[in-house]
């Protein structure tokens, strides 16, 4: 068994609530079977860094998303934030220059972050936040990751978060909240409510390029509603 499948089999048992194993030992005649209660091992060695993982992931081409990519877009922003925003993947800019968020979607994102933070007096910029997303090849023609893609890069990103270690999580759209939450439920029935991926309060709320839909006034109100809440659980 690899590595990659080790932690995705670990992750796998962690997620439904599993913190220990019991390992039976030698039978003999004379004795019953000696069981010990061991914890479970992490996910990823103690003290990893963000730099590490990415040389982990390296060249990566453990799924076919590796096929149509031009760049693995990892993610971006402060290592020591306390609020991590999670997306689903990258798009054609992101695919271009290496980076998260930074077509259309992303101005957007970096608008909502930093204008209700201004309007609610917090001095946060986008800059002072961690983003990066649930895989880190761009699906072809912007399709939604397969679940085999969001597994393999889950683990990556499970690293991520686990190394940063946020007071919070902001998942950006139903991809992001299926990945941290294990979840079939939609996204408008979960989001606007507290969530925990591990012990970390999750927010969720609508991803960007569905708000650049002019039909979507609605959303667009909700998701600054969902922000103003996020901005001052982390930052108050």
């Amino acid at each position: 068994m690899t590595r990659e499948q080790i932690r995705s089999r670990l992750e796998f048992y962690r997620d439904l609530g599993v913190e220990s194993i019991y390992k039976r030992g030698a039978v003999s005649l004379s004795a019953a079977p000696v069981e010990s209660d061991i914890p479970l091992p992490g996910l990823a060695p103690p003290d990893e860094t963000l730099d590490q993982i990415l040389a982990d992931l390296g060249d990566c081409k453990r799924c076919r998303l590796c096929e149509g990519r031009h760049k693995i877009v990892f993610g971006c922003g402060n290592q020591h934030s306390p609020l991590v925003f999670v997306g689903e993947g990258p798009g054609a800019d992101e695919d271009e220059q290496g980076l998260p968020f930074v077509g259309r979607a992303g101005q957007l994102l970096t608008q909502m972050i930093e204008n209700t933070a201004a309007k609610e007096g917090i001095p946060v910029r986008r800059s002072d936040i961690y983003i990066c997303n649930v895989v880190k090849c761009r699906p072809p023609d912007n399709r939604t990751p397969l679940p085999d893609e969001m597994e393999i890069c889950g683990q990556f990103l499970a690293r991520q978060l686990m190394t940063i270690k946020p007071k919070a999580i902001c998942a950006l759209g139903g991809t992001a909240m299926k990945a941290l939450l294990n979840t079939k439920e939609g996204i408008t029935k979960l989001r606007g409510k507290w969530h925990k991926w591990r012990d970390i309060p999750v927010m969720i709320t609508y991803h960007p390029s569905y708000l650049l839909r002019q039909y979507n006034q609605q959303a667009k109100r909700e998701a600054w509603e969902d922000l103003k809440v996020l901005l001052h659980f982390v930052y108050d």
